[in-house]
């Protein structure tokens, strides 16, 4: 037989650091025995070195050997042996010692390829006995069952698990979110010390620890001060020489980081019993005693089992509470989603009424970021601070929702506005568009006693390897943590992801809907389209007639007619012309909406030359004189020309026509993108912005929407040369069709500039 290697006697183990694989350490507790056998005949490869003190059998006989052979046979034996899973299993075993029957508690279960079987020295329990254990543990269970209060619960909780084990303190340790621990509740001798409230650091339970004690009940160490026990391999050809996974073993020994760590604080024997809640590691019972202290194995499994008791209902407490804040929000949530549904305005549904945005988190904050329009509601750092803030999210978080309760931390920036803000959450709406956001959390500044300086366990070698060493004292000793707030709740994150997830619903059925519209509207435009080019087109012939016969009755029987009867016929003659040129009309806008676009490249230099000649050519003789200054040569744009031509005509026929002046000046120039500085808003890019500037009659602030409709005019019929007001109209769907808008400006009888917007090419 041979030593198998041992982390522990390797003497690795002087110092330990976070990762330290603690199932691995190759040496077992001296209270009993440990053997690891195979799984198809069950031969013993290992087993600890006291086997022979306890089981009165020479290790010789034991390593290589089955251990059917060894131990009397019984079919429940091998039964349990072949059956045994991962989680451990007890057996109890009875075997011959020097001529007696000595009792054992055994444990057996299955782990790499192999069964871990433990056995420990059993007293002689009575029916008696064990079933007073079970009606004790029963009772505690009823007493522990009638406390409502979370507080109240853990403080019994630790009293009825002192009663059970008779250890010298017993408490409850609870993990935070940064897997820290602090004393929630404790029962000790009247003249310890106390650490009730007192903290942890982390790294007081390193993570691959914490791991095991989610997938293990009960912890038990009778014994700190007691010498190790080795583990011996049996010398069988290709069988490995690795500790075995001691992970579910009761009897895995303790590696002397934990054995310093609890005799600096006087502690002898130790029991930890983990509350699991939902799946997690949510704190420890841990019971310390000064001296020595052997539990019976019934004793520890009714601790077992009232500990899991005390996390299934300190499971149900805290789901009860988060529930009742869960549907507090989730009110909140209801309404305020309705509201928004329900609302025009989406910006105003969102920072209105202002508390419902905040408490939907429970924050005392916020910022809503639509692209550049940015509101603050309630308490927030200034707006340059937020700007700042959001560039910063926008860039460094990838995700759809980030906190933090130290912003500090992450964005040093912050510590400028840490007492309004050293919480943030942020939700991004749109990862394509800059729409998030912001909630803000003000600086809690807290006291935090912890039971002695945790940085006295850090230590660094001079690679800058970190170490972590038990402190020598548990002396309350106090933090002021700065720059931190109440960290955000799970229901509270949830409750951010519904709002977005429920705005991004609210989007899509708006958009549905009005892509529903859109269609039906463009279906509509069509028929009215059509419609209006039939109904026109069918008007033109009967209205031909009218004037025809009119005419025909005023050349051939005027003489038989009076003043009276004639003058009506003429009438009749202007206005059937009229009607005609209504019609003429109403079939070139009808046609517009129907004409596929011509685009092409146009250089309306070329345009509004030919404008002018036209203009010039076609007005009467008593009109006022044409001028038409071009401030410096228009631009070349992507446009159908016909359909340019038109509204250029349009728009310089209204310049010449709406005024009073015998020399109006009239001025067509142009604004690119990166020209435009009006604050209504930039022109986007490759566009710019043609206009026709005249110092005629001007036009009123009211009417300026007026101008633009079908067969609408400001003047009386014959005024100001007369027409169907229907030129307007028709260079606004030009200019819409083009993908751009046309809008004026006008100061009241000083004069009128219309602008519109066109693709401009580059020079």
């Amino acid at each position: 037989m041979r030593q198998s290697d041992s982390l522990h006697s390797s003497g690795r183990l002087q110092q330990t650091h976070d990762t330290f694989p603690v199932h691995l350490i190759g040496v077992t507790q001296p209270h009993g025995v440990l053997m690891v056998l195979t799984e198809s005949d069950f031969m013993i490869t290992q087993v600890s070195e006291n086997a022979d003190l306890h089981l009165g059998i020479s290790l010789q006989s034991l390593l290589g050997k089955s251990l059917l052979d060894i131990l009397e046979s019984t079919a429940q034996l091998q039964h349990n042996l072949e059956a045994c899973t991962e989680q451990p299993v007890y057996i109890p075993i009875s075997l011959p010692i020097s001529d007696a029957i000595k009792h054992f508690d055994g444990q057996i279960h299955r782990i790499n390829e192999s069964i871990i079987l433990e056995l420990e020295p059993a007293g002689l329990q009575t029916v008696i006995q064990l079933t007073s254990l079970q009606n004790n543990v029963q009772r505690a269970i009823g007493r522990l069952r009638q406390i409502d209060d979370i507080n109240d619960f853990l403080q019994a909780s630790v009293q009825e698990i002192q009663a059970f084990t008779g250890y010298d303190r017993v408490m409850v340790y609870q993990f935070d979110h940064t897997q820290a621990g602090s004393v929630v509740a404790e029962v000790k001798p009247s003249d310890a010390v106390s650490y009730l409230g007192l903290h942890y650091p982390a790294t007081d339970i390193p993570s691959l620890v914490r791991q095991l004690y989610q997938q293990g009940v009960v912890r038990y160490i009778p014994d700190l001060t007691a010498s190790p026990v080795n583990l011996l391999t049996a010398e069988v050809s290709g069988l490995a020489e690795t500790p075995p996974d001691l992970r579910h073993s009761m009897l895995r020994g303790v590696d002397p980081c934990c054995i310093e760590y609890h005799q600096n604080m006087e502690v002898t024997a130790l029991l930890v019993i983990s509350l699991v809640r939902n799946n997690q590691l949510w704190g420890l019972l841990s019971c310390h005693h000064p001296t020595k202290k052997y539990l019976p194995y019934a004793v520890r499994s009714a601790c077992a089992v009232l500990g899991q008791f005390i996390a299934a209902e300190l499971a149900g407490k805290v789901n009860q509470n988060e529930l009742n804040y869960l549907n507090s929000l989730k009110a909140i949530q209801t309404d305020f989603i309705e509201s928004i549904a329900a609302a025009q305005d989406f910006k105003q549904a969102l920072i209105h009424p202002e508390p419902r945005l905040l408490d939907m988190v429970n924050a005392k904050g916020a910022a809503v970021c639509l692209d550049q329009d940015i509101t603050l509601i309630g308490d927030t750092p200034a707006l340059a601070d937020v700007q700042a803030l959001i560039d910063w999210s926008m860039a460094d978080k990838v995700t759809e929702i980030f906190h933090t309760n130290c912003l500090s931390k992450d964005y040093p920036a912050g510590a400028n506005f840490q007492t309004i803000a050293s919480g943030v959450m942020g939700l991004k709406i749109s990862q394509l568009r800059r729409y998030l956001i912001l909630w803000f959390r003000p600086e809690v500044l807290q006291t935090v006693n912890w039971a002695g300086n945790p940085d006295n366990g850090i230590h660094k070698t001079e690679d800058g390897d970190v170490f972590l060493c038990p402190r020598n004292s548990f002396q309350q000793w106090q933090e002021t943590v700065q720059a931190t707030a109440l960290p955000w709740k799970p229901v509270e994150i949830s409750s951010a992801l519904a709002l977005k997830n429920a705005i991004v619903g609210i989007v899509l059925n708006k958009a549905d809907e009005l892509a529903q519209i859109n269609l039906e509207l463009e279906r509509s435009n069509r028929e009215l389209d059509s419609f209006a080019y039939a109904a026109s087109h069918d008007l033109k012939e009967p209205l031909r007639g009218i004037t025809n016969f009119s005419n025909i009755i005023l050349k051939r029987y005027s003489q038989n007619l009076d003043e009276s009867a004639i003058k009506k016929l003429r009438t009749l003659v202007k206005l059937s012309e009229r009607m005609d040129r209504l019609i003429d009309a109403l079939l070139r806008f009808s046609r517009l909406g129907q004409a596929e676009l011509h685009y092409q490249s146009t250089d309306l230099n070329d345009l509004i030359t030919n404008v002018i000649d036209g203009l010039e050519a076609s007005q009467a003789d008593t009109a006022p004189s044409l001028n038409v200054l071009l401030p410096r040569p228009l631009p070349t744009v992507n446009a159908d020309p016909a359909l340019i031509t038109e509204v250029l005509s349009n728009l310089l026929s209204n310049a010449l026509k709406y005024t009073n002046k015998p020399q109006p000046k009239i001025e067509v120039g142009y604004l690119t993108a990166d020209e435009w500085q009006r604050e209504d808003g930039g022109l986007p890019a490759h566009t710019c912005a043609l206009y026709v500037k005249d110092d005629g009659i001007g036009i009123r602030k009211r009417h300026f929407q007026n101008v633009f409709r079908l067969f609408k005019r400001l003047h009386e019929r014959d005024s100001y040369g007369g027409g169907t007001g229907v030129g307007l109209t028709i260079a606004k769907k030009i200019i819409e069709r083009h993908g751009g808008q046309i809008w004026l400006e006008s100061n009241y009888g000083e004069g009128t500039t219309f602008y519109f917007v066109l693709n401009c090419e580059e020079k």
